[in-house]
Parts: structure tokens; C-alpha cells; sequence
């Protein structure tokens, strides 16, 4: 009986042990993953073809102007200030796209630190978590939602191939520890783990922040 009661104890402590490890795994990898990482955030109006294609006009409008912003920004801090100092510019270009397409609906332009579930862009995934983000809210703001990494320069890319080019990667890298790295970008089978690890904890803290 002595021994039982030592072989379970033994059993939970390594349990908390786990749950501890895990815990603060997933914290200091998504604080940073976030800290490293200005994603652009893009609601539709609705989920009509065409709000959705709307949404996707605004987008393409503003990725192309954020392209010619930052050009010469080499961290995220520079990309923030860059945002807020042009969010009256996104607004306006947001809506001109808006008005010539024959909509009339208002955007809301905002810069703040949101939730996001997990994405992929070609071979390289975010795990789910809050990151600083520029949002875009086209009217009611019920659609279907697209994302991408505006630092470093993900939203500028094509993943259509499923591929995200060397030189992004490399940009990337330079970005984050080679723990983070990997943990976004190995097929490896601990990273994985590792990842799901991230995921879970990151998605019980968003479900705990929209009650």
C-alpha cells in the first residue's frame, strides 16, 4: 500500500511537472512569437461574393501602399509607428476602394493587440494566440476574415505554391529564436508536438477572453 501511494504520487508530480512545462512552453513561445511579428487583419462586410470581393480589393490596395511604406523598415517597432502614422491614409485609400466599387459602407481602422487562430502561409504556420495586428473592419464586419504577416514581409509574397520564398524565411528567422523558428517552420515530429502544445493553451486563453 506504502509503495503504491509512492509510485502515485511520484505519478502526479510528474503530471504537474508536465502541465507546468507546457504552460510555460506556450507562454514564452507565442510572448515571442508576438513580439516578434505585425500581422494585418482584413474583415468583409459579409460573407456575399460580393463582400468578400470587395474585401479583397481593399486588401490588395492596402498591402500595396504598407509595401511602399516599409520598404526600408528593418524592425517591428518601425512598422507600428509607420501604421499609426498612416492610419488616416489606410482609411481613406480603404475607402476610395469601397466608393468606386458602388459600396457605401463606413471602415474602421485600428491598431491593437488581437486574437488570431492558427495560420498557415505556404510551409510556414502561426500558432493561434494575440498578436499586434493593423485591423481593417469593412462595414457591419461579419465576413469571413483574411490575415497575413505584414512584418516580416509575409503579405507580400505568393503561397500559392504552398512555398514561402528563401528570402522571407530567412527575414523570418532572423526575427525569432531558432526554437521559434522551428517551431513554426519543422516538419520535425517534437516541433509538432511542441506546436499542438502552443495551440491548445493559446486557444483555451482566447475562449477564456470572448466570454
Amino acid at each position: 500500500m506504502k509503495n503504491l501511494k509512492k509510485y502515485l504520487l511520484i505519478i502526479l508530480l510528474l503530471i504537474i511537472y508536465i502541465l507546468f512545462y507546457s504552460i510555460s512552453y506556450a507562454n514564452n513561445s507565442i510572448n515571442n512569437l508576438s513580439n516578434s511579428v505585425f500581422r494585418l487583419h482584413v474583415i468583409a462586410n459579409s460573407d456575399s461574393d460580393e463582400d468578400q470581393n470587395l474585401k479583397y480589393l481593399v486588401r490588395d490596395e492596402l498591402i500595396s501602399y504598407m509595401n511602399t511604406l516599409c520598404k526600408n523598415a528593418t524592425t517591428k517597432e518601425e512598422v507600428i509607428e509607420i501604421a499609426r502614422e498612416h492610419s488616416d491614409d489606410f482609411s481613406r485609400i480603404a475607402r476610395d476602394v469601397i466608393v468606386r466599387n458602388g459600396f457605401n459602407y463606413d471602415v474602421e481602422i485600428s491598431i491593437g493587440n488581437f486574437p488570431f487562430p492558427t495560420k498557415h502561409y505556404g510551409d510556414i504556420s502561426l500558432p493561434s494566440g494575440f498578436y499586434d495586428a493593423l485591423k481593417v473592419e469593412i462595414g457591419e464586419a461579419k465576413g469571413q476574415n483574411w490575415w497575413c504577416v505584414m512584418f516580416p514581409e509575409l503579405c507580400f509574397v505568393d503561397v500559392s505554391n504552398g512555398i514561402v520564398p528563401e528570402s522571407s524565411k530567412e527575414e523570418l528567422q532572423s526575427s525569432l529564436s531558432d526554437e521559434n523558428y522551428n517551431l513554426i517552420s519543422s516538419n520535425d515530429n517534437e516541433y509538432k508536438i511542441k506546436f499542438k502544445i502552443v495551440e491548445l493553451f493559446e486557444n483555451s486563453k482566447i475562449f477564456t477572453a470572448k466570454k
